[in-house]
């Protein structure tokens, strides 16, 4: 006797995931907080079973829907669900943090056990000027990414403390970071420097 096999017919697309899609590339906030509403406990689920650090799968949740929000044409209703390509998208990110952490891990055990190496002069010599680029970068941007880069980056406050300083909520600090970040590493890669 075989074994049946199930197959899944291919998911149709809502009128509502199609309405959606089409609102966000309008660039309508009241969409993303609808789907935040519908779907924010499955990414976050999703996350923290990957993950397993509440903090964490909190911030690839985040992360998700700013994808959503950054780029809704992404989303194909034709190729699928909005709620599997959510928890697609959510999976990728978790396994992302996953390495990356193993591989701060591994890099924090191998400098403990090299020990206190002399520093390489053309290495702090290299920094130095990529500093200095950094810095001059950082001046261009609009105060409010400044502010939340430096309490972040030279103040060594997380962004959920910038949100607290700057007493704005932890997804604007998130999004402030995040983009001037992104214009800092535009401003290096366009001066043929490597961020």
């Amino acid at each position: 006797m075989r074994d049946a096999v199930t197959v899944h017919p291919r998911t149709v697309p809502t009128q509502w995931e199609c309405t959606a899609r089409e609102r966000l590339m309008r660039r309508d906030g009241e969409a993303l907080g609808e789907v935040y509403d519908q779907y924010a406990s499955f990414v976050y689920g999703l996350a923290l079973r990957v993950i397993g650090d509440r903090h964490a799968a909190e911030d690839v949740s985040q992360d998700v829907f700013i994808a959503l929000w950054e780029r809704p044409a992404a989303f194909d209703p034709a190729r699928g669900s909005l709620r599997t390509w959510l928890g697609t998208l959510a999976h990728r990110r978790s396994v992302d943090w996953v390495r990356r952490e193993e591989a701060r891990r591994r890099r924090a055990e191998r400098a403990a056990s090299r020990g206190d190496l002399p520093p390489d002069v053309e290495e702090m010599a290299t920094a130095l000027v990529t500093a200095e680029r950094v810095r001059a970068a950082l001046d261009l941007l609009p105060p409010d990414q400044q502010s939340a880069i430096h309490l972040a980056y030279f103040g060594g406050k997380t962004y959920r403390q910038v949100a607290e300083v700057l007493a704005i909520p932890e997804g604007t600090a998130k999004s402030r970071l995040r983009l001037g970040l992104r214009r800092i590493a535009d401003a290096l890669e366009a001066q043929g420097a490597e961020w």
